[in-house]
């Protein structure tokens, strides 16, 4: 099978890229900066790259003119942008995908977004539901997914949740952190991305997926401290301090501000799953 796959440099991209190839497919990457893509070089020898901005539609038949995919991963998050301009960068780079799925000749759209089942989201959700109604919109199948935290290393909602836990033995934390949320392991978003390939079931689909539990962040804060046999102390405020809790996340994790910020606006917003049909038309454990 023919694959693109976009934000292949990305964490999901990095540990899907591999998968795919090992399952035999022709992968082309795409990537934003060509030096800071570093696959293994046994890697190296078995794919395509193309080093392209989406931002940069005009250039779109330049670089994929004459070429065929069955498959498009949508791979591509501007979490680091500004918030003030997210959503125009993520409808100006999903609308140049959707172009270049068009140009490719592709079967199936493949996205990844953030659970966004509630009225009132925040600046980072929003982006991400903009571009999954750009995709629904486009006529051509679509398979979306959409996830809370994901849990495994890189991730940088894990990477907060493991900074936190290890450097501060006693944290007075804002509300937010009773925020409901429901983990994906990693290996388990990368099973889901694999096997919906032009599998017709999940054509024109939203899904929404997440592991067995539901917990709070600070529960998930607790759990992860019983793990690593730490004591913590969590005490919660009854205040949100968005600006506040973004420059604490920004001086005691890995985490830069315009990320730390945007994550704890989204963090105000529960991100649970309410329909689970994807479990049985890609079942695992």
């Amino acid at each position: 099978m023919r694959i693109l796959l976009t934000g292949a440099n990305g964490y999901i991209g990095m540990r899907l890229l591999p998968v795919l190839v090992e399952a035999g497919h022709e992968v082309t990457c795409v990537v934003r900066n060509l030096p800071r893509f570093k696959p293994s070089p046994d890697l190296l020898n078995k794919i395509q790259i193309i080093e392209y901005d989406f931002l940069q539609p005009e250039n779109a038949v330049q670089h994929f003119n004459k070429k065929q995919f069955d498959v498009a991963y949508y791979l591509i998050h501007s979490l680091g942008d500004t918030s003030t301009t997210l959503k125009e960068y993520e409808l100006r780079s999903a609308g140049c995908f959707v172009l270049v799925a068009m140009l490719t000749q592709v079967k199936q759209i493949i996205y990844l977004s953030g659970i966004s089942n509630e009225k009132k989201l925040s600046k980072h959700l929003l982006a991400r539901k903009v571009v999954k109604d750009l995709f629904i919109r486009s006529g051509i199948h679509y398979t979306i997914f959409e996830a809370g935290i994901i849990v495994g290393s890189g991730s940088i909602s894990f990477e907060i949740i493991r900074d936190l836990t290890e450097k501060l033995p006693i944290m007075i934390v804002p509300r937010w952190l009773n925020s409901k949320c429901q983990p994906i392991a990693i290996r388990n978003m990368i099973y889901y991305l694999h096997k919906c390939l032009l599998n017709e079931q999940t054509f024109n689909r939203v899904f929404e997926i997440g592991g067995p539990d539901v917990l709070t962040y600070k529960k998930m804060l607790l759990e992860f401290a019983a793990v690593r046999k730490y004591k913590r102390l969590i005490i919660s405020l009854p205040v949100l301090f968005p600006g506040l809790s973004a420059y604490w996340l920004y001086l005691t994790t890995s985490a830069n501000f315009t990320i730390a910020r945007q994550l704890v606006e989204s963090m105000k917003n529960d991100v649970v799953c309410k329909e689970f049909s994807i479990r049985d038309i890609i079942p695992q454990e």
